[in-house]
């Protein structure tokens, strides 16, 4: 199962509703394609930010690597492991780049494929749109006050094994 994230965009001037067709949702977990394409990868998915951060951080670790003469490898290895870490957080950047945008975290959902995620979060959504007007919106009460706890009366006045000065015996 996977878990996914969902995204409403912010409303467009003039609509009244929800545009459902645009709501985004974001898997959670590693992605192969950040990984292999991470600027492509960037780029498709319009996050311009994270791509400025990505090429900043590539060129800072990369280049004195390539300057102080060690092997080619390890300008490759550290590639590598730049890549897996995009691809390792690749969810987290697309959900940073969408709330940047105004976009609003509606919840979270899970389903054996992106197709089965969308059908069990519409029809839960769709199933609290039909409830009642005002229903959902309506704050919980709060909790009644608690009634003063009746202490039994007063027997003879002693502190542990002692009785108080003055106290009958």
């Amino acid at each position: 199962m996977s878990v996914y994230t969902v995204h409403e965009p912010p409303m467009r001037a003039g609509k009244a509703a929800s545009e459902v067709e645009r709501f985004a949702f974001v898997r959670d977990g590693f992605s192969w394609w950040a990984f292999l394409f991470a600027p492509l990868w960037m780029l498709r998915h319009r996050m311009w930010l994270v791509l400025v951060g990505y090429v900043a951080v590539a060129a800072a670790i990369e280049i004195p690597v390539r300057l102080s003469g060690a092997p080619a490898i390890t300008a490759s290895l550290i590639g590598i492991l730049l890549g897996l870490l995009v691809g390792f957080e690749a969810g987290t950047l697309r959900r940073f780049t969408l709330d940047r945008r105004g976009w609003k975290n509606l919840g979270v959902v899970s389903g054996a494929d992106l197709e089965d995620a969308e059908r069990r979060f519409f029809d839960a959504w769709l199933r609290r749109a039909n409830l009642p007007a005002g229903v959902l919106r309506q704050p919980t009460p709060p909790p009644a006050p608690a009634a003063p706890i009746q202490r039994p009366p007063h027997g003879p006045a002693v502190i542990g094994l002692f009785p108080e000065p003055g106290a009958p015996r």
